[in-house]
């Protein structure tokens, strides 16, 4: 039998359907997200329903801005470790987010090169169909 977490006593939590929404993650994410240690283990009720606390929506926006800017799901989860072990790696944390910036800067240099790129070929195809007679660019 599995043991169930305690439920934060004078907090109101979420069901994962309430979670769901608000984060636009499905069910089946969230249950990953916590099989995967990128969120703490989930209080049950009575019921052996998972009730988030709503201090874990934070937690899950901050993963959610991770995985959007291209984190990988193993770094992720090196920095869940990171930051449940306490306050004695928060230079280890920063050292991760310094290091996934940096490289979030490298690659929206590299998209604003592709896409210059991309408005040149666009406008260069725009031009030719323009100089043809009886053709509409559009």
């Amino acid at each position: 039998m599995t043991s169930v977490s305690p439920l934060p006593n004078d907090e109101q939590t979420l069901t994962i359907a309430e979670v769901s929404e608000q984060t636009g993650l499905s069910h089946d994410t969230l249950r990953y997200y916590e099989k995967a240690g990128l969120i703490e283990r989930v209080g049950r009720n009575s019921g052996n329903q998972r009730r988030y606390a709503t201090a874990d929506l934070a937690w899950l926006a901050f993963l959610l801005r991770l995985r959007e800017t291209g984190m990988s799901i193993a770094d992720m989860q090196h920095f869940a470790q990171l930051r449940g072990a306490g306050d004695a790696t928060i230079t280890d944390r920063l050292t991760m987010l310094r290091t996934h910036r940096g490289a979030l800067a490298d690659h929206m240099r590299s998209l604003r090169r592709n896409a210059k790129a991309l408005d040149n070929k666009i406008k260069h195809y725009e031009q030719l169909l323009t100089e043809r007679p009886g053709t509409d660019p559009k």
